[in-house]
């Protein structure tokens, strides 16, 4: 129970690795704000696994890339569980389609870099103002932020490299607060995205040629989530961490 007393923010924090993220950080003692923004019903699911664990959480709708939205979240969060929080874990993001360069247009330029970036900067400023010292932020940023990504898949890669660098920034910003910030960089985990936007061959040849020849599990990302997010990883900070099986290196 290493986040017994804490409270966690888990934008998009409903399904697959968000899900798994917002189960496990209750399963260490974390209050947690479930986040989500178009299915109220998977959101209540995942508040109602925490809650037959024992732990204590509740759902929140939000867009997390409209500022209002975001400033109810962060109301109904101190509403709950008080003006203190000492986890925030952005997980919203997505790819929507793959195209290429001659197929984009300025709304899906917009909608992804919105979704992908535009929502992490803004979630944390909203809570920046209600974390102290010992509060960790993570970010989600994607292995496609270091190698490009796949076919059709530019602006996704370019977005979550910003990420990155944003993650970096805000690292050094905050370390006099005390507050970590960190990103993690996925690689080919296996969840609804990639079973909506990769083919079956591509992902049975990318976890071929992965040094531990499998796809990653999102309880996986969440165990590494609960490290960044506790005291056990109280001097790191500003890093980008790959979990990919070993299928790239930083």
């Amino acid at each position: 129970m290493k986040l017994q007393g804490k409270v966690a923010v888990v934008t998009g924090g409903a399904r697959d690795i968000g899900r798994a993220v917002s189960v496990k950080l209750a399963s260490e003692g974390a209050k947690v704000v479930v986040n989500y923004f178009d299915n109220e019903s998977e959101a209540n699911e995942t508040v109602k696994l925490i809650e037959n664990a024992g732990g204590e959480a509740i759902a929140v709708y939000a867009d997390a890339t409209n500022l209002e939205d975001i400033s109810n979240l962060a109301k109904a969060t101190t509403a709950a569980f008080g003006a203190k929080v000492d986890v925030l874990v952005n997980v919203a993001g997505g790819l929507f389609a793959r195209k290429t360069i001659s197929e984009l247009d300025v709304d899906f330029y917009n909608l992804l870099m919105d979704v992908n970036f535009k929502s992490s900067v803004f979630v944390t400023q909203a809570f920046k103002p209600l974390m102290g010292k010992g509060a960790s932020i993570i970010n989600f940023a994607s292995q496609a932020a270091r190698d490009g990504g796949g076919p059709g898949a530019s602006l996704y890669a370019a977005s979550k490299a910003a990420v990155m660098t944003f993650t970096r920034a805000m690292a050094k910003e905050f370390g006099p607060d005390g507050i970590r910030v960190n990103a993690l960089c996925p690689g080919m985990i296996a969840t609804k995205f990639h079973d909506d936007f990769t083919k079956d061959e591509v992902r049975t040849k990318v976890a071929a040629g992965t040094p531990l020849r499998r796809e990653g599990n999102a309880s996986e990302v969440a165990d590494l989530v609960s490290y960044l997010a506790s005291d056990e990883s109280s001097f790191v900070t500003g890093n980008n961490i790959d979990i990919n099986g070993g299928l790239a290196f930083s």
